[in-house]
């Protein structure tokens, strides 16, 4: 057996055949059932004349039939590929072209933009997952398309696991939108996900050796995972992997929107133990359902709290300690280009660190613009080698710059500053593409968001550059200040001179109602800069 994903699957699916494995609202599916609908799924797309490489493209919110879906499309060596929800037709007709989808599944709620852009993309296999927001108009349209109800094309497919062999090399893909530009889909081998980015079998701290061992481990697995996340996104479906790869349990919300009070109900009816969730814009909502709707004892079954995508602010991670003292706080760091390199922990009692630290594992480094190690306290591009992409699909240019191979050994950069510690931690400062150039000086927004966060009064924060005339770019910030809290400039000043230099205050802070943000919890720049402009030609900041 090699370090296939399909194959890693069937081996724990075999091994621990009744133990649950999705837990979707009243659904609870063991492996051996689970395997039987994504055996019946796979032969589905293989009857519809999906080859190997073939691309599966999954427009669907979360639920079992997103994991269902890319297990089925391993099994067949065909690729699913992640849609973004969000997406308007345009955005949508360019990724499924770029991916050239032959297959798509949505939730028929999709239906009326799929119906408008129908001549324009690839796909001719269609099936549709039905959920209650869809409607007759829905159904209708989901008819003249073609497409086939998810379930009808499982209840005539066989169960019968009869594929062809598989291999390492096979092809995982993720789209990312990353912080600027049209999505890129990043391509990994099987076994380099699987390590890079699907646990490797080492959420106990230990990787596996060979594919077998994958068995010996799954006996023991005990975890409860519950994303929060979309799977649309590469932290809640990694995890949810590293979680079936262990011989977990997988469990779904059914919130189509995050309802904190909700999912904390869910955390204690399900017992789950390790709760995903992506920075700030997850955590904060969560801290005050605990403080007002939420007995902290009901939920103390959750152990570890993981974020990923979007750091966590020390003042976040000390009022989830407050709260939940027996629960661990993980900030996950890692990129779709390159998988998790690195952690920070905070538990109850420690004092999180002002600026974001983290661990990293021994693949990722700090690297100068030649390439070589960054001496400790010189700023560097953040690295990681090994087990790591092979490139952007269809785009060989952008590939060459991101996935340069030096002396022979590839290593992906994808635009990370940071620096190294004298303690040999890693102090990450944020993205090059988002960086401000202010009068020769780089800020990054993600150190100075992380700041201006700490001040009790202040929910939340994005920090950007807008042009200047003196200094090139003059750094403001828009915030979303707590209900009945009221901060002028010098206080917010006073702060932030604690916490970073001078020349990273911003000049300029608007206040707006909430804060844009994606699904996965990212924030939305070009939002926040639109924002901030109309706001600074009516000159609305706060004096």
């Amino acid at each position: 057996m090699e370090y296939n994903l399909a194959d890693l699957w069937e081996c724990v699916a075999d091994t621990v055949p009744e133990r649950e494995a999705f837990i979707f609202g009243a659904l609870r599916l063991t492996y051996s059932d689970a395997e039987n609908r994504i055996n019946r799924l796979a032969h589905y797309l293989l009857e519809s004349g999906v080859q190997p490489g073939d691309r599966v493209a999954l427009y669907l919110f979360n639920g079992n039939e997103y994991l269902e879906a890319m297990l089925a499309a391993f099994k067949i060596r065909a690729v699913p590929v992640n849609v973004n929800y969000r997406y308007v037709e345009e955005e949508l007709s360019y990724l499924l072209n770029d991916s050239s989808a032959v297959a798509l599944i949505l939730h028929a709620s999709f239906a009326a933009k799929i119906h408008s852009i129908k001549e324009r993309i690839p796909a001719t296999t269609l099936l549709y997952v039905q959920d209650d927001q869809a409607d007759e108009a829905d159904n209708g349209l989901l008819e003249n398309l073609g497409a086939i109800e998810y379930e009808a094309a499982l209840s005539k497919s066989s169960p019968v696991r009869d594929f062809a062999p598989r291999t390492a090399d096979d092809l995982y893909i993720l789209y990312t939108g990353g912080t600027t530009g049209m999505p890129k889909g990043v391509m990994w081998r099987h076994e380099d996900i699987f390590f890079g980015a699907f646990g490797g079998g080492d959420f106990d701290g230990r990787s596996v050796t060979t594919p077998e061992e994958i068995a010996d481990k799954a006996k023991s697995g005990r975890l409860r995972c519950l994303p929060a996340c979309p799977f649309m996104h590469g932290t809640a479906h990694w995890i949810a992997f590293t979680t079936l790869f262990s011989g977990g349990t997988v469990v779904i919300s059914r919130d189509r929107a995050f309802q904190p009070t909700s999912l904390w109900s869910l955390v204690a009816e399900e017992r789950v133990n390790l709760l995903v969730i992506v920075g700030d814009a997850f955590a904060r909502p969560l801290v005050e359902a605990l403080n007002n709707d939420i007995e902290a004892d009901a939920v103390s079954c959750c152990t570890v709290i993981l974020s990923g995508g979007a750091i966590l602010s020390p003042s976040v991670k000390t009022a989830l300690t407050d709260r939940l003292p027996g629960t661990m706080i993980i900030d996950g760091y890692g990129a779709s280009e390159t998988g998790g390199q690195g952690r920070s922990v905070t538990v109850a009692g420690s004092e999180p660190s002002a600026r974001p630290k983290f661990k990293v594992n021994s693949q990722t480094m700090v690297l100068t613009e030649n390439f070589l190690p960054a001496e400790v306290g010189v700023i560097g591009l953040l690295a990681r080698r090994g087990h790591v992409p092979i490139g952007y699909l269809g785009d060989p240019v952008k590939s060459a710059a991101t996935f340069p191979i030096i002396d022979g050994v590839r290593w992906s950069v994808p635009g990370d500053h940071a620096v190294v510690e004298a303690d040999g931690l890693i102090t990450l400062l944020g993205r090059g593409s988002v960086s401000i150039n202010t009068g020769g000086e780089k800020v990054y927004p993600e150190e100075v968001e992380s700041a201006l966060k700490a001040h009790a009064g202040i929910f939340d924060a994005i920090v950007l550059g807008v042009p200047d005339e003196k200094w090139g770019e003059r750094v403001v910030a828009v915030l979303h200040l707590r209900a009945g809290v009221s901060l002028d400039i010098a206080q917010i000043n006073a702060h932030l001179r604690s916490h970073v230099a001078g020349y990273k205050i911003p000049r300029s802070v608007f206040l707006a109602p909430s804060i844009h943000r994606s699904p996965s919890g990212k924030p939305d720049y070009r939002w926040a800069k639109e924002f901030a402009l109309v706001a600074l030609s009516a000159n609305e900041g706060l004096t």
